[in-house]
């Protein structure tokens, strides 16, 4: 495995992990250009914590746990293809954590000086505040009217769960290319008491008899579609947002640009677009209030506001450069 400090760059040895002072980690694939380590770094300045967060670019959870147990610890942000692989070495999980079936969050709870290992999931409070802190009130059209979900992960389940619990919709469509990962979810929801009024739309015309969804939330890789499967869920998709009644898409990929190729189609057809830096900003401030168990003052967030925007603002002017050339 290879570590990554951030935001200096150093490569680590698993051996150096004793020379870092107060540390968590994001675990994961493909997390190269991660931007949560620069949102955490300034939530510890800001709270004068000298607290750092460090990519692990790790898939086997037995062996991330040989390291949770280092006295300087503090927690850890739970990215693919880990977050339901994570759940068996937990100690307890939060509802959200248990409900979705999916934990991006570790964190420790003191019980009689005991250390908990607890779960948590913040994907879903991250969407749920995309939408409401982006979209005034008057505007919340997607209140009342379908919704569509688009992938199987556990990022779709945390869509699902904020869907139903938090953003007052009705059916809820499901997209996704892998058909028995669709029916995982409809079983687990359903054990858990969110399964009513799911509805996995697989052909384009199945889509035509639908009403129009007022919110779409994206929850698979930025490529475009190769295989039979993810044509026709690309088909399925502009099929929904060619409807005559739009709505707002968060898209929730951003890395390495949260400039998609289906973040371009959603303006093109007339859609308002909501970037997945923003679920990202929302979710990483309620994972840094249950590794520090501080609160986040307005002005720390309008710091992590301002240096998303510019990250944003720099990869905007990329891409422009890139098509243009």
């Amino acid at each position: 495995m290879t570590l990554e400090r951030f935001p200096s760059g150093d490569i680590l040895s698993p051996s150096d992990i004793s020379q870092l002072g107060r540390h968590g980690y994001v675990v994961g694939k493909k997390i190269a250009n991660s931007w949560a380590p620069f949102i955490h770094d300034i939530v510890f300045r800001g709270l004068d914590l000298p607290w750092g967060q460090v990519r692990l670019e790790l898939d086997d959870m037995g062996e991330f746990m040989k390291l949770v147990h280092h006295p300087e610890f503090f927690g850890a942000a739970i990215t693919m293809p880990n977050k339901v692989a994570i759940l068996p070495y937990l100690d307890e999980m939060t509802d959200e954590c248990r409900d979705i079936g999916a934990c991006n969050t570790v964190y420790f709870r003191q019980d009689q000086g005991r250390q908990i290992l607890c779960g948590a999931n913040t994907d879903a409070v991250g969407i749920r505040d995309a939408f409401y802190r982006n979209i005034n009130p008057s505007e919340r059209t997607f209140h009342n009217r379908p919704a569509l979900v688009i992938g199987g992960g556990g990022a779709a389940r945390s869509a699902v769960y904020a869907l139903r619990k938090w953003m007052n919709v009705t059916t809820i469509y499901l997209v996704n290319r892998d058909k028995s990962e669709v029916n995982t979810l409809l079983e687990d929801f359903s054990n858990r008491g969110y399964g009513h009024d799911l509805l996995h739309v697989e052909t384009v015309s199945q889509a035509l008899d639908l009403h129009a969804p007022g919110a779409i939330i994206s929850c698979i890789p930025d490529f475009e579609p190769q295989a039979t499967e993810e044509i026709a869920v690309r088909r399925i998709i502009e099929r929904f947002l060619s409807m005559e009644a739009k709505g707002f898409v968060l898209e929730m990929c951003y890395n390495p640009t949260p400039f998609t190729k289906l973040a371009s189609i959603v303006k093109q057809k007339g859609w308002s677009l909501i970037l997945g830096t923003e679920a990202l900003i929302w979710q990483g401030l309620e994972q840094d209030r249950l590794w520090t168990g501080r609160s986040i003052d307005e002005h720390l967030v309008q710091q992590v506001q301002a240096g998303i925007s510019q990250k944003v603002a720099q990869r905007e002017a990329k891409t422009d450069r890139n098509e243009s050339t």
